[in-house]
Formats: C-alpha cells, sequence, structure tokens
C-alpha cells in the first residue's frame, strides 16, 4: 500500500507559482506576499520588519516562543557597468557562480518592467584553444540588443539594476523537484507546510510558534539577524538546503555524504545546540523518519548561527534539504526528501512541551 503524500495539489501548486516569481536579494516582498497569502488560512497574525522579514504566527499570547525558519531570497547578478556599445557588465548580489552564466537568458528588473537580455559568450570558432579563457566576473557580459548606452538607458537599465534568471519549477523523473532557487525558497515552503499541517490536524500548540521567511540570507545571514532580536525566541529550528556529494566532482572527504532521496541531513556544529539535536533526531527514530548527518567545521553557514548567537543564545538547530547543483539554475531536490523535512519538523514540535530550557547543567 502507497504512503499518503502530505502534500497536496494546493501545496504543489503553490510551490511552483512560489519558485517561479524571482526574489532576488534585497528584492524579496513580491515573493513574502505570495508567501503570506498562502499562509493566511493557517495562522494568527502576521507581522514583517523594515527589510521584508516575514513572520507568522501561531498562539501569539504564549510566552514561550518557537521559531521554524527558512529564507526567502536568491542568488543574482547587479547592473555594474555599461559600455559605450551597449553592454552590461555584472556584480554579484549573492554567490551567483559565473562559470554557469554563458549563453544563459535574464531578467533585468527596471522601473519599466522586464527586460530580457542574455548572457553573451564568444563562439567556439573564433576562440584561440590553445589560451582559451575561462568564464570569469570580469568578462561575463549581457546583451540586451541595444546598438549603444544610449539606447541601453532608454530602456530603463541603469546601474544597480538587478537581475535574475527566468529558469521555471518542473518535475524530473516523477519525483525530482527542479528550478533556480530552491535554494532557499524550499525552505520557506516546508515551513509553510508545517504550519498547514497544524492547523488541519487542529494542534493546539503549548507555546508561540513562528514560522519565519527571513531575507538576505544569501549575502550574510542579515535577515535573521535582525527578526531574532525582535522575536527573541527560545528555541529555532533552521531549515535550509546542503549538498548532494553523489554527482561528479565532488570529494565526500571534504564535503560529507549525503544524496538525494536519502532523508533530511542533520547537522553536527558547534551553534547546533544539542540538546534541541537530540530531540529531533531521536523524533526521528521514533517516527521512522530516515536522517542522513553532516559535520560542519566552526559555522553552519545558515540562519542557524544567526540565531544561536543573538540574545545571549538561543537553542538552534538545522535540518536540510539535500539537494544537487546549488546556485546553478537546476538546483534538484527529491520530493520525499521534502515531505521528510516537513514530517521531522512537525513531529519535533508536537514533542515540545513549550517549557524546554536546554540546559547541560541539570
Amino acid at each position: 500500500m502507497a504512503k499518503k503524500s502530505i502534500l497536496n495539489k494546493k501545496s504543489l501548486n503553490f510551490l511552483e507559482k512560489y519558485l517561479n516569481n524571482a526574489a532576488p536579494t534585497g528584492y524579496e516582498w513580491e515573493g513574502q506576499k505570495i508567501w503570506m497569502d498562502y499562509l493566511k488560512p493557517y495562522v494568527d497574525e502576521f507581522f514583517t520588519d523594515t527589510y521584508g522579514t516575514a513572520v507568522a504566527v501561531i498562539n501569539p499570547k504564549a510566552k514561550y516562543k518557537v521559531v521554524i525558519e527558512g529564507h526567502a531570497d536568491e542568488i543574482s547578478w547587479y547592473v555594474n557597468y555599461i559600455s559605450d556599445n551597449g553592454l552590461l557588465y555584472v556584480v554579484r548580489n549573492g554567490g551567483s557562480d559565473h562559470q554557469i552564466a554563458p549563453s544563459k537568458i535574464v531578467n533585468i528588473h527596471t522601473k519599466k518592467g522586464i527586460v530580457k537580455g542574455v548572457f553573451g559568450w564568444p563562439a567556439i570558432h573564433t576562440r584561440n584553444r590553445a589560451k582559451e579563457e575561462a568564464p570569469k566576473p570580469d568578462n561575463i557580459f549581457i546583451d540586451v540588443g541595444a546598438k549603444d548606452k544610449e539606447e541601453v538607458e532608454k530602456m530603463g537599465i541603469h546601474v544597480g539594476c538587478v537581475i535574475t534568471y527566468p529558469d521555471e519549477f518542473h518535475i524530473l523523473n516523477k519525483d525530482k523537484f527542479v528550478c533556480r532557487a530552491l535554494d532557499n525558497r524550499a525552505g520557506g515552503f516546508m515551513i509553510a507546510e508545517v504550519a498547514r499541517l497544524l492547523h488541519e490536524n487542529k494542534v493546539e500548540l503549548p507555546f508561540g510558534l513562528y514560522v519565519v521567511n527571513a531575507v538576505q540570507e544569501e549575502i550574510g545571514l542579515r535577515g535573521a539577524q535582525m527578526i531574532a532580536e525582535r522575536i527573541q525566541p527560545n528555541a529555532a529550528i533552521v531549515t535550509d538546503v546542503t549538498h548532494d556529494t553523489t554527482t561528479p566532482m565532488i570529494n565526500k572527504k571534504v564535503q560529507g555524504d549525503c544524496a538525494i532521496g536519502k532523508g533530511p541531513v542533520i547537522a553536527y556544529a558547534p551553534a547546533v545546540q544539542q540538546k534541541l539535536r537530540d530531540l529531533i533526531t531521536d523524533t526521528a527514530e521514533e517516527k521512522k523518519i530516515p536522517i542522513q548527518r553532516n559535520a560542519l567545521s566552526r559555522s553552519t553557514g545558515t540562519d542557524t548561527d544567526a540565531f544561536a548567537y543573538s540574545n545571549d543564545g538561543v537553542a538552534s538547530a538545522l535540518i536540510s534539504l539535500p539537494l544537487r547543483y546549488m546556485h546553478t539554475t537546476v538546483e534538484t531536490v527529491h520530493k520525499d526528501d521534502v515531505e521528510n523535512v516537513i514530517k521531522l519538523i512537525y513531529e519535533t514540535l508536537l514533542k515540545m512541551k513549550g517549557n524546554e530550557t536546554f540546559s547541560y547543567f541539570k
């Protein structure tokens, strides 16, 4: 007998709409509107902050506060220079990969709307194969079909315009979700599904649950830093993506051994509070949710660090979704892993009593 899927048609339609919408770092608000609109039936209230982090709250009057968090922003580019012959040169907004840029179509966001462009690249016939130059941040460029700088500016393009890829969601071989920006709108989707399940199952939590979709993670965890100070939670469970290391050219001795389809990845790192992590792993064992593990040196590199070291220290843990081809336009995750992250967060919340100190010194 096939297991019942956590995801339904409405949630999958939301995932597709949410992923297809562009939400580059610093420009996340349209995506946040989609996210809040979906969550509206399942939560008690919302609040947002100055830079666009969105928070849905269940049981807002409770003194004990638990955060579940993902981040809303995607990597992108900025227009940095417009040449006299109408070509655009760029700088990163987040960790955009210059090596995948050549021949990609782009959307340039202007006050007049979207302007299409292409990352051009010299034809193979014209290049000196012995001295062939690889794509680098200072030699990739965008062609918008303009004859000169003046024509570019008439299109509404100026230095500082943000640039995104238009690649959209699709399903590969029945159970693989593929899209740009799965890092980490998959996280925002999964925490939204946790809120949906709590509502549909009529769960009454003994604490306030703050479902946080933070901005500006890709440039240094900035949104999480701000919202952690405002909420002042007692505990935080963060979800982000991590590397599937089974594809070519990845050293498992350095990156660890994780694969899509084998379950959520539990992080081991100084920022991860061990008592909270143990609650998560014990829950996974009890509920027979498959998990993987990953050891992280020094920091996790995720919003976990921002929550953990805020407000004199917040018990924080990281549950990651294994993903292939991070920071490309074909990021790939497994449907089963998405469902198991949702299930693991949901079941962990059901085990929390709302008075945990997570102290090592009892």
